[in-house]
């Protein structure tokens, strides 16, 4: 058995570009879609042009050219998107469901990883309007994926870290706070936090691996499992100055998203989930999970006391 073959949909983004530098680095042969809907945008094709220095394939592709998508997929054993879910960013989890169609009529892909990487939407049937969106929006997904029989692992992520760790879990904002900091209530609600690049590294590490087959994979290794104020007792330790608390209470909170635009209450609903509800850490990983950093302890994953440093 040599290594798959990759296809990443969405290869210049947040997470994407560290999937394509992680299935690289694992001595993938490795396919990244080139869209031509690119237009002017530089940045997007210089990256493309960068990852083709690196060893990567370009392969063009359209969302609007279903024959193409299809062609596409049958160059690779795997597919891997990472088509933005976040409102302030670009919004198109949908437009996988043309992806699923390409790979269904290709037949060839021994795995699909659609575009997941934060909360396991299949635990948030409860949450919050607006932003229980993004969850729908992925269970829509994972249905067209399972009706079609698609072999696939699903990947949580949790707390991207360039989000959730420099900012000490601070919204509207991704520095440190200088000298007040806000607790969502007593501030010892657990979550996890984890490095992007580890989050590829992990991701790729899966595509190969017959015990993530029709699985969830849990990014979430012992040592970044903590409370936001553990984070800032990190923060304090490194900075060798104490920062001044308050609390935020969850009414307030939720009364907060009054008057905030729509990609604001969507975001206030996820870290209400994340920091009030303990959505990432209430519950035990059950038979169709399994727990990334168990399954791959050779990964030397990123702790956040290391992550913060270059903040200080």
């Amino acid at each position: 058995m040599g290594k798959s073959k990759v296809l990443v949909v969405g290869g210049t983004g947040y997470v994407g570009r560290r999937i394509v530098k992680a299935s690289l680095e694992q001595g993938h042969e490795t396919y990244v879609l080139q869209r031509p809907e690119l237009g002017l945008d530089i940045e997007k094709l210089q990256m493309l042009l960068s990852f083709k220095k690196q060893g990567a394939h370009l392969v063009e592709a359209s969302f609007s050219d279903h024959q193409s998508l299809v062609d596409a997929v049958k160059l690779v054993d795997v597919v891997i998107c990472t088509m933005s879910g976040v409102h302030f960013r670009s919004h198109n989890l949908l437009l996988q469901l043309q992806l699923v169609e390409a790979i269904k009529v290709a037949g060839n892909v021994k795995r699909f990883l659609p575009s997941e990487f934060g909360m396991d939407p299949a635990l948030m049937g409860h949450a919050l309007e607006p932003g229980r969106v993004t969850f729908d929006e992925k269970m829509t997904v994972r249905k067209a994926i399972e009706d079609a029989n698609i072999p696939f692992t699903y990947i949580s992520a949790n707390c991207f870290a360039g989000y959730f760790v420099g900012n000490l879990s601070q919204m509207g904002t991704l520095l440190p706070p200088r000298g007040k900091v806000i607790l969502y209530g007593d501030g010892n609600v657990k979550a996890v936090f984890m490095d992007e690049d580890d989050v590829a590294t992990y991701t790729i590490k899966t595509i190969d691996d017959p015990r993530t087959l029709n699985k969830t994979v849990y990014l979430r290794p012992p040592e970044n499992i903590l409370s936001q104020r553990q984070l800032i007792e990190k923060w304090e330790k490194l900075t060798g100055k104490q920062l001044e608390k308050s609390s935020i209470n969850e009414q307030d909170f939720l009364a907060s998203m009054k008057g905030l635009d729509y990609a604001g209450q969507v975001g206030l609903g996820h870290f209400y989930h994340v920091f009030y509800e303990g959505c990432l850490t209430n519950f035990e990983i059950g038979e169709g999970g399994e727990e990334a950093s168990a399954l791959y302890p050779e990964v030397n994953y990123t702790r956040m006391d290391e992550y913060l440093k270059v903040y200080v």
